[in-house]
This record gives C-alpha cells, structure tokens and sequence, in this order.
C-alpha cells in the first residue's frame, strides 16, 4: 500500500558517511515537527553504543548552540511548510560550523529544503499514512545513520516493520471512527484535557496537548511522560477529570499501566488510545515494536481530534494568531 524511499534514506546516510566521521546526531524542530522528530532521537539514542544523541527546539539550538556541533555532526531538522523561521536558520547554524544537514519538509523549494546539504520532501495529504511521513523518515535516517556507523543487530526487524506499519497504521485510523465519536462526546465541553504516555510516544503526547488541543482546538491541556504522573500531576485527579493516555505496546508499557489504573481507581473520565489494540504488533516484532508505537498513536489519535473539531464545529485549521499577526 505505502512504503517510505529507503533507497534514498540509505544513499544519504551513505554520502555523509563516506566524507565525514559521524560522531554526534541532532534533531531540531518546532511543534509538531519537533515532535515528530522525537522517536528517531529516541531510537538513536537507545540503539547507538557510538554516537552522542540530541534534540533540540530549533531556536535553543540557535541561541545556546552545542559546542560538539562541527564537521562530525549530522543535523536533522524538519517543518511540514519548510518556512518556519527557527528551523531555516537552524540549518545556517548548522552549516556555518560544517554539520551535514538533512531537511524533511512538504514543500519543494522552501526555504528549508533549499537551505540544506539533502532534502526529503514528504507527503502528507492523502490519508493518515501519508501524515506519518515526517516522522518515519526521521526515523529511517536514524535506523540508517545506526547501521552504517557501527552497524545495528536489529536492523533486518526494523526494515520489516517499515514495510509494514503504515499499511497497519492506516487501517487502525480508518476503524477508529466510532470509538473517536464516542471520545468527541464526553470531552466536547472539557475545560482542559491532560495527555501522556511514555517511551517513544511521550512527544506525540506533548504535540497532541500543544497542536492538537491547543493550537488546532483553543482547550486549555497539559501534558506529561506517563512516569512522573506520580510525581505531582496525580494529585489532580478526580472523579471526571479528562485523561488521555496513549499507551504503549512495548517495553515502556509497564509505565503506562500503573497510571491507568490510579486513573480508574478514582474515576476520572479516561480515554486510552492503545496500539496493542489496534494491531501494532501486526507490523513490527516484539523486540522492535517499542520504536513504533508513535506511528500508531500519531495516526489513531489524529481521528479521535478530527471527531473532536467536528463536534465543535471547530476545524483543525482555525486560528487565532499564527498566520495572522506578527509574533
């Protein structure tokens, strides 16, 4: 149905690595780009034994740059227009101080792409899948950057789960309709929303908190890792306080579980987005399905927010501000 280039992830990775020696990988973005960029630094991070692993909202890499930025770095930065103003000038940082950049963009032509070393324009359009492309080829890039550098035992099971998941992605998103209307019901006069989730999901939590709610919807929402809900966000629930939990089907799920059961226990009015129930493991092995959860989430719980502006009768494309003063 839908596979990412991995030709030309591959062919990328491997001209950095034939001139350069790669020592350090940076993710920079901002909102849901930053977000979506999250689970490849997440992956690096755990799988590299090597490498020195950041991420970075793009004008704090600006402002406070790292000093191991230089000619061993790879700098990986990403906006879905290619036109926001902190991310293009995170590739001239990048640049002047001799870093590879890569750029993930879905427009040909912007600033962003014509600002870095190698561009992958990505879809984004035409079904759920397609809005997964950002963040998958983050994450290839560091599924490739792993392999060629020092090479990764679980390679051959993330390649089979990129041929997979965004089949099984976009056909969990299109049976999540009913359960998504029925969520749009019980938080359409919500005040505030609070969302989590933990390992490679916790940043689609922070971007469904910061862009969908926040931006996309005007409700107020705070958002937090799943495992410091124990230390001082638990304190707030009662019974019908809105929760969202985006739980993991992967190592991190043990963290996801024990919030879920506080959250029942006093009754607060709950709403569990599971990628084990909505087939993951049809898409990536036990030992990798870790890394994918956020594919998942991201694309279930985009139809639980479309459900949601529908009820409202508030489009995700309604602003206040952006777009439309000076900021």
């Amino acid at each position: 149905m839908y596979n990412l280039d991995m030709n030309k992830v591959k062919e990328i990775v491997a001209d950095i690595v034939k001139n350069k020696t790669v020592e350090n990988v940076a993710f920079v973005g901002c909102g849901a780009s930053k977000s979506e960029l999250y689970p490849a630094k997440y992956f690096l991070a755990n799988a590299s034994k090597k490498l020195r692993v950041a991420h970075f909202t793009a004008n704090e890499f600006n402002y406070d740059t790292p000093d191991w930025l230089g000619a061993n770095t790879v700098v990986i930065t990403a906006s879905l227009g290619g036109t926001t103003p902190e991310t293009v000038k995170a590739n001239g940082v990048a640049s002047a101080a001799g870093a590879a950049v890569i750029s993930l963009t879905h427009s040909a032509g912007s600033a962003l792409d014509t600002s870095a070393h190698y561009s992958i324009i990505h879809g984004f359009e035409a079904n759920y899948a397609a809005k997964l492309e950002k963040m998958g080829y983050a994450m290839a890039l560091a599924l490739e950057l792993v392999q060629q550098v020092e090479g990764y035992d679980k390679y051959e099971q993330m390649l089979a789960g990129f041929d997979k998941i965004f089949e099984v992605c976009e056909n969990a998103a299109q049976s999540a309709r009913k359960a998504a209307k029925k969520f749009a019901e019980q938080y359409k006069d919500a005040p505030v929303v609070y969302i989590m989730s933990s390992g490679a999901s916790a940043e689609v939590a922070y971007s469904s908190s910061i862009c969908l709610m926040m931006e996309m919807q005007w409700i107020n929402s705070g958002n937090f890792h799943a495992g410091e809900f124990f230390h001082g966000p638990f304190e707030i629930v009662e019974k019908d306080v809105p929760f969202i939990l985006l739980m993991n089907d992967g190592k991190t799920r043990p963290i996801d579980s024990r919030a879920l059961d506080f959250l029942q226990r006093f009754d607060a009015l709950t709403t569990v987005v599971d990628a084990k129930d909505y087939g993951l493991a049809n898409a990536a092995s036990s030992d990798v399905i870790t890394y994918f959860d956020p594919l998942m989430h991201t694309a279930v719980f985009r139809v639980f927010a479309e459900e949601l502006s529908y009820i409202r009768q508030h489009p995700l494309t309604k602003r206040r501000y952006m777009w439309k003063i000076e900021y």
